[in-house]
């Protein structure tokens, strides 16, 4: 907004210098300047954010994503362009404890309203039971677990996945919208108004989720790495992660030993993998333990390889995948 600049830092105003304040790409696939435009501008750092700060602020902001579409987001590295574009916003939307780098990125720059999504819903800690179900089967399965995987934030070893249970996303969309109402108090009746029905969209798809899983042949599922606890706890599922909350961290052969033994016993036909991470080791244990394999999909990134253009197209997408997989009567 050209009502409130603040000055910019020596690395930003020797980064614009050298690289100039060039297009980002924004959620949507469009380009857009990052900052110094006549909107509210909101640095998102991945998609999730970036999603929900173009439904919440409309026509009213100006959203760019630090993390392109493809990338995955966990090993994302700031670039100095990239902390420019940051100085030069109204605001930034982040989750702390998912990407490092943004995290220490956000906190050195001097940008008026950080938005923490992390500090506006309960956070619990998943995967470190990784193996838990499954060693039932298998008594030696624990000894080579890993234990789940601190993502370096804050938040010490909870999950930050929160955007997946749609009650919790839902809880994240107040608090940005009050935190836009706020910073921008121009536009607070259309950012209530916005946050409002956004809301009411995912109350319904958190109904359509209740509905679909309610009666399953099985209620396990076993995803490439634990980043469907809160969805599994929402609706009542087991998530059996090959690995922990870390997305390229190897299992042992007792894990998948573990995992074989479990899908016979309690009837798991599927093993889900994910577009932004390699196939190879879900394909490696479904063919082992003879089953299926099928993408559920952690909305981390909206590709031409995603089950839809945007958030609620894949989480759609999500459960008729789980539906599926569980056998949904």
């Amino acid at each position: 907004m050209n009502a409130r600049r603040r000055r910019i830092s020596g690395i930003a105003v020797t980064a614009a210098t050298a690289l100039g304040l060039g297009a980002l790409s924004a959620c949507s696939g469009d380009t857009a300047v990052a900052g110094n435009t006549d909107k509210f501008d909101v640095v998102a750092s991945f998609y999730p954010m970036a999603f929900l700060a173009e439904q919440i602020g409309g026509e009213h902001v100006n959203v760019t994503s630090l993390t392109g579409p493809g990338q995955e987001p966990h090993d994302l590295e700031v670039s100095t362009k990239q902390r420019a574009q940051l100085e030069e916003s109204d605001a930034a939307l982040y989750l702390k404890g998912l990407q490092p780098a943004v995290d220490e990125a956000v906190t050195q720059s001097e940008v008026g309203t950080k938005i923490d999504a992390a500090s506006l819903t309960a956070l619990e800690e998943h995967g470190k039971e990784v193996g838990g179900h499954a060693a039932e089967h298998d008594h030696e399965a624990g000894e080579d677990e890993h234990d789940g995987h601190d993502h370096g934030g804050e938040t010490g070893g909870k999950d930050p996945h929160v955007w997946l249970d749609p009650v919790k996303y839902a809880e994240v969309a107040e608090g940005v919208g009050k935190a836009f109402e706020k910073a921008d108090p121009d536009h607070a009746a259309d950012y209530r108004k916005n946050t409002d029905a956004l809301v009411k969209r995912l109350g319904e798809l958190n109904t359509r989720f209740e509905t679909g899983l309610k009666d399953t042949k099985t209620r396990v599922l076993i995803t490439t790495h634990a980043a469907f606890g809160y969805l599994a706890e929402r609706y009542g599922l087991t998530e059996e992660a090959i690995s922990g909350l870390d997305p390229e961290s190897e299992p042992s052969g007792a894990r998948i030993k573990a995992l074989e033994k479990m899908a016979a016993a309690d009837g798991v036909s599927t093993v889900f993998y994910e577009t932004l991470v390699s196939d190879k080791t879900a394909k490696t244990v479904a063919k082992d333990a003879n089953l299926r394999t099928d993408v559920l999909d952690p909305i981390e990134g909206i590709t031409g390889q995603s089950r839809g253009d945007d958030y609620f197209q894949v989480m759609e997408a999500n459960l008729a995948a789980l539906q599926k997989a569980l056998g949904a009567k």
